[in-house]
Parts: structure tokens; sequence; C-alpha cells
């Protein structure tokens, strides 16, 4: 039986409540200060992963502090308490951890952690660009859109997440338009795009004016705070929001009933897997980037994968590969924490183009 752990931790305080129940009548701020000293731990085993290959058995550990914590408060505590959670994985006998939101992005992204622990880490940010491309170009599809003429737009391109899905896309893609806050990473990615693949990129740090003929979105930036609102996008986009926390306002979900947002990453986990613990998908149901670190463990594959800024196209290609053997799969398509049918998808796709044929008219 092999063995894994995976860290997560509460995005905001809303998440604590779904463990500690009388939060929610404090306020944030002092859930937040108490939380920051409570120690790691232990929330829940996981069971039930099975292929013809291997079976495996987990353990989701906890550091007990929000995205915002996670950002503002000085690095070097930040770390302290990721690599103590990672010492509750090693007591538990886990061979490999995976490190949960935005505890695979801070400082450099995993390599300290991995430095300071016995144990192999694993970002997952292989596996969730892999089926984030796969995601997208399905629902992009459905949409009516071809991927090789859309109009793609990739928020926080210069990212480690960001960088691989530019450089997958963009074998392609015909029109491309990266955007981030540093206008010298840009130049630098857009340079590594034209060499590698022959296709010449727009960049831009203005996302709300990249947004307005977007056909395609992949949103991978480490935002606080949404980035994308429903006036944002033309009818008919398809927004594939790998980030966590969102980069999509919900605001988009109840006032644009013809556009199509999507997250990224949702795969169907092989076995009767019991994660013991509710993060909000249905059963079986994972992100992408706890599934990385179960098909390594599967594998047998207990060394440091997925770390720092660097990501590969070979990593993902190899990832894809190995979850596919053990029966890893995109499980359909969710939008705001609930599965959304072909049907709907159909339905979106008829509104968009009417208010095209309105917009039309009225011009």
């Amino acid at each position: 039986m092999e063995k894994f752990a995976f860290l997560i931790h509460p995005l905001d305080v809303r998440d604590v409540a779904r463990k500690f129940p009388f939060t929610r009548h404090l306020p944030e701020r002092v859930v937040e200060g108490v939380f920051r000293l409570v120690p790691p731990m232990k929330l829940s085993h996981i069971t039930g992963i099975k292929t013809p290959y291997s079976e495996a058995e987990g353990w989701f550990v906890s550091c007990p502090l929000t995205a915002r914590q996670m950002i503002a408060l000085p690095e070097k505590f930040v770390y302290k308490r990721i690599i103590q959670t990672g010492r509750v994985a090693e007591k538990l006998g886990a061979k490999i951890m995976g490190l949960g939101a935005f505890s695979s992005v801070v400082g450099d992204a995993g390599v300290t952690i991995a430095k300071n622990l016995r144990i192999a880490v694993t970002t997952g940010n292989s596996y969730t660009v892999a089926t984030a491309i796969e995601g997208a170009k399905e629902a992009a599809r459905l949409m009516g859109h071809d991927i090789r003429t859309a109009e793609i737009v990739i928020l926080g391109a210069t990212g480690s997440i960001g960088k691989v899905c530019t450089l997958l896309l963009a074998r392609e893609a015909s029109k491309m338009t990266l955007v981030a806050r540093n206008k010298a990473n840009l130049e630098e990615l857009a340079a590594k795009v034209l060499y590698e693949t022959g296709l010449s990129v727009k960049i831009t740090d203005n996302v709300k004016q990249s947004l307005a003929n977007a056909q395609v979105v992949i949103a991978v930036t480490s935002a606080t705070d949404t980035i994308i609102g429903p006036q944002d996008l033309m009818p008919g986009a398809v927004v594939c929001d790998v980030a966590r926390p969102r980069n999509v306002s919900r605001r988009v979900a109840e006032e644009r009933d013809d556009v199509l947002v999507i997250e990224g990453g949702v795969i169907e986990v092989p076995g009767e897997i019991d994660f013991g613990f509710d993060f909000g998908f249905p059963p079986g149901m994972a992100y992408a980037c706890m599934a990385e670190t179960m098909v390594l463990a599967l594998e047998r594959r207990y060394e440091n994968f997925s770390l720092g800024r660097d990501l590969t196209v070979g990593q993902v290609e190899e990832i894809s590969r190995l979850a596919k053997k053990h029966g890893f799969k995109l499980a359909g398509f969710r939008s705001f924490e609930r599965a959304v049918s072909s049907e709907e998808i159909e339905q979106v796709k008829e509104r968009a183009r009417q208010r095209r044929k309105e917009a039309v008219n009225m011009g």
C-alpha cells in the first residue's frame, strides 16, 4: 500500500467553519488571529484508491493559515508552519506530500519546503496544467470555438502554471494574448514562445482590455481577490479558472448566463475513494493537484516533482501519461461548486448567439 499526504489550508475563515462551526459567529480577524497559533493537524484518512497497478492511502493534513495570511505574514513564519505540517505527514507514514492552494505558491514554490522535509514534495502543478488545457479545449469546442483560430488570453502568464499553459497552447493557437504585471517577464516569455513555437503573441498588463475580445481565457493568477467581473467578458466566452482563490467573481455566474466558466483540473479518482473530509466536491472527485500526488504515490515515484517556478512541458506530458495509465480522468465540468451538464452548455451557447445577434442589430 503506497502512502501520501496532501496539505490543505482554509482559503478564508468560511473554510475554517467547515471543521469548527463555532467560528462562523466570530469576526474574521479574531478567527485568523487564533488559528495563527493553532498547530498543524491531521484532518482525515483517505482510503479506497485502487488501480490495476497499485493501491494507495493518504491523509489530509492541515496548515491553519488562510490565503490572506499565507501572502501577508512573514515568509519565514509561513515556511515554518508548512514545514511543521510536513512533519505531521512524515509521522503518519506518508512518503510524498502535495502542497495545496497557496502553500504551493509561497516563496520559491515548494523548493525550500522540500529541503526541510524527509519526504518528497510536489505542488501538483504539472497535472493541474494538463487538465486545465484539456478542459479548456473541450469546453471551447462545445461552445463552438476552434482553439486554432480563437482569441486566447492567459491571465498570470508568467507564473509557473501560466508559462507552461502558454507554451502548450501556443503549439495550436494562432491568436494569443499574455497578461501579467511585469512587462519585462512578459517580453521574455513572448520571446520564448516565438522561438519554440513560431507564434508571435501580444502582451499586456491590462486585464480588462485583454478580455474585451477574448473567446477562451485561462485564469491562473495568484491574486487574492477576483479580477474578472460580469462586464469583462464577451458573449460566448469560455473561462477556465485554475486559480485558488478564484480569479472569476461569483457575480459572473449570477449575472452572465451567456458565458461559460469552468474550474480547471477537476479529476475523477479511480477506486472507491473516501476522503473523510468535505472539501466541496462530489464523491470520487479531486483537484488535479491532489491527483498528481496520488499518481506519484501509485507509481512509487517518491521524488520531488513540480517544484519551483519553472515547470516543463515534459513534466506535464509525463504526469498526464501516468495519470491515464492509472485511470484518472477529467470529470466533466464544474462551475462555482456545481456540475455543468452538456445541455446547460448548449443553452449558454444559444444565449450567447442571441446576444451577439442583438448587438449586431443594435449596431
